[in-house]
């Protein structure tokens, strides 16, 4: 499908995104630390989160990788490490009285940064080139923002790009285009911001921030317009302060008081009472509601439990929950309570999968038609499968009538007459070896996403042609669709389903083979938890060579997948590669393969994919594909 418009269609090259979380979870020494993307770099510590920003994307690939690279070391060697979040609560409570806080903040980021990067670069000094990078890419920026702000007379914006050019100078800088009662205080704000480089803690750059903000607060007749760093406010929020107490404060508008006539707690299994001026029958029993006016009780109302997403008024049985966005750790009890009835770890299948439920579906007994289809399809795929198991059968027999003699090394020959006559005799020769014989398995993943159903025909010719070539073969495979259900998914549950239409114990049997006619696109599809699944079934395997062939049309889509799908199904095809998986994507298109589309198969697979720019090429692709396979390493 050709899109028109496209916004934010940046792809996430999965190699480097996993170097650089892997970087970020060595320099904090955190396992749980996660790597984000997003508009500003900073450190969530309490998500437990590193954000890199877009600043760097781009640009050339020296200062796209250096970029984030010095956002990682800072965040992590500097941030985690050396920057105390109590100090910067102070802070926020100070600045706002000001009446440019943004003009703070981002100040207050930036010169905790310039400290920070002398951390950074003592105490790990490969981090040096990066920051050089780092400080080339934003002097230049800052340069250009400045030219434009002198300009158009934005002094609050042109005043903060100045301090960053003078404090990242090597030499004198030229004067800044300011209005005359702001170029009166450049040099106390010049002596002020130096300070910086004696800064030994986050508590010493809020005091130089408060004092230059409290001079140009009210020199300065508005805020920044632009933002260059970002201060995250929402996650320094002292919690202790903002807390409310969920405690009734407004009075009732009755003031009387029930006497309690009950000795022994009745329990009530279905009824649930309240308590208001009306009632005059004592339970112990009760639900609590909101009440403008009501009698008082001696009874103790401390008991509390956690509110749930599912809970409704009067209702006696626990609903389901569902995710909040916040830390909520309700549903830790029930995926315990999972694990053990599967056996498996929440993780096994990737993070991103960890709610995901697999569903294994098996094929009915074909139809007619779908036999009838699938005759049609092997009378199509015909000549180029007898053609691809003629080569691969001649190779073999090749191998094994090939002479043995004639050798430099080897069993010494009877006939020692060419050691006189010939210049450079081969007098060795070598016993004949077993006939190789073909020691594979396969698996074929079929992406069954609704994108594929202009593709979907044309595909199942491609893979009876696997099938009827390694059947002819004798090599063992299995053959899987696989979709999400986007209707039934949720935060906390996303069915997958996946379709067997040929196991190993059926793949070399007569007559088998119509099942695959039962592929059908359907709805999303989460590759790297299907590579991990299929990737269990290979393990099980005793063949010396396996392999795993994913055909899809385009980068993975699911319920909360997003960009993560790539760095996901990426980590899926190396754990497949460490286990001697060979994995290999065949790219189904319709027409011209964009340069965007293929760096996304470059970013998931590497190498090991075969680009096919029209589907009614497939045969024509997959023969010499198959061929190459199978006589990989032989």
């Amino acid at each position: 499908m050709n899109r028109f418009i496209m916004f934010n269609d940046k792809k996430v090259d999965s190699s480097l995104f996993i170097e650089l979380s892997d970087l970020a979870k060595t320099l904090a020494n955190d396992e749980q630390i996660e790597l984000e993307f997003g508009y500003q770099s900073y450190l969530d510590r309490q998500h437990k989160k590193v954000i890199v920003s877009h600043f760097w994307d781009n640009r050339p690939k020296e200062q796209h990788v250096y970029g984030l690279k010095s956002d990682v070391f800072l965040r992590t060697i500097g941030n985690f490490h050396h920057t105390n979040d109590d100090d910067i609560i102070f802070f926020l409570k100070e600045i706002k009285t000001y009446s440019i806080p943004n003009f703070a903040k981002q100040l207050f980021v930036l010169l905790e940064d310039i400290r920070l990067e002398d951390i950074c670069r003592r105490v790990r000094s490969g981090t040096k080139k990066a920051f050089i990078v780092r400080k080339d890419v934003y002097r230049h920026y800052f340069q250009t923002q400045w030219n434009v702000n002198s300009v158009k007379s934005i002094h609050t914006d042109a005043l903060f790009n100045y301090l960053y050019l003078l404090l990242t100078a090597e030499h004198p800088g030229q004067d800044a285009v300011l209005p005359e009662h702001l170029r009166l205080t450049l040099p106390f704000i010049d002596r002020e911001v130096r300070y910086v480089y004696d800064a030994k803690s986050t508590a010493d750059i809020v005091r130089i921030v408060l004092t230059i903000v409290d001079v140009l607060n009210e020199l300065l007749d508005a805020d920044m317009l632009n933002t260059y760093f970002h201060l995250p406010e929402y996650i320094y929020v002292d919690r202790r302060e903002n807390r409310e107490d969920i405690r009734r404060k407004d009075p009732l508008k009755n003031d009387d008081v029930l006497d309690v006539k009950s000795d022994d707690e009745e329990i009530f299994e279905e009824v649930m009472h309240t308590w208001h001026r009306e009632t005059s029958d004592m339970t112990n029993s009760f639900l609590q509601f909101d009440l403008e006016q009501g009698s008082q009780t001696d009874l103790l109302g401390e008991g509390v439990r956690q509110g749930e997403a599912g809970d409704q008024a009067l209702g006696i049985v626990q609903g389901s929950s569902q995710k909040t966005t916040h830390s909520d750790y309700t549903h830790l009890e029930q995926q315990t309570d999972r694990q053990e009835l599967s056996g498996r770890s929440e993780y096994e299948y990737g993070k991103e999968n960890r709610y995901a439920k697999p569903i294994f579906i098996y094929p009915s007994s074909p139809t007619v038609e779908q036999m009838r289809q699938y005759e049609r399809d092997r009378e199509a795929i015909g000549p180029y499968q007898k053609k691809l198991t003629r080569t691969i059968e001649k190779v073999l027999e090749h191998k094994k009538i090939h002479p043995r003699t004639d050798l430099h090394a080897g069993r010494l020959n009877k006939k020692l007459l060419r050691f006189f006559m010939d210049e450079h005799p081969r007098l060795f020769y070598k016993k004949h070896e077993i006939s190789p014989v073909l020691d594979a398995v396969f698996v074929l993943l079929v992406d069954c996403s609704a994108s594929m159903y202009d593709k979907m025909e044309e595909t199942k010719k491609g893979i009876v042609l696997f099938h009827e070539s390694l059947k002819t073969l004798r090599v063992p495979h299995k053959i899987v669709g696989f979709w999400e259900d986007t209707n039934e998914a949720t935060q906390l549950y996303q069915p997958n389903y996946f379709q067997t239409v040929i196991d190993f114990n059926v793949s070399l049997k007569k007559g088998r083979g119509a099942e695959i006619m039962q592929l059908e696109p359907k709805e999303d599809n989460r590759d790297g938890l299907a590579i991990r699944l299929m990737t269990q079934e290979l393990k099980k395997r005793v063949e010396k060579q396996k392999f795993l062939l994913v055909f899809s049309d385009g980068e993975p889509a699911a319920f909360g997948y997003d960009q993560n799908g790539i760095v996901d199904t990426h980590e899926a095809v190396m754990e497949a590669k460490r286990l001697g998986i060979e994995v290999v994507n065949v790219f189904l298109a319709n027409g011209m393969i964009t340069e965007s589309q293929q760096k996304t198969i470059e970013n998931i697979y590497g190498h090991y994919s075969v680009l096919v720019p029209n589907v009614e090429y497939l045969p024509t692709f997959l023969a010499p594909l198959l061929r190459k396979l199978l006589l990989y390493k032989l």
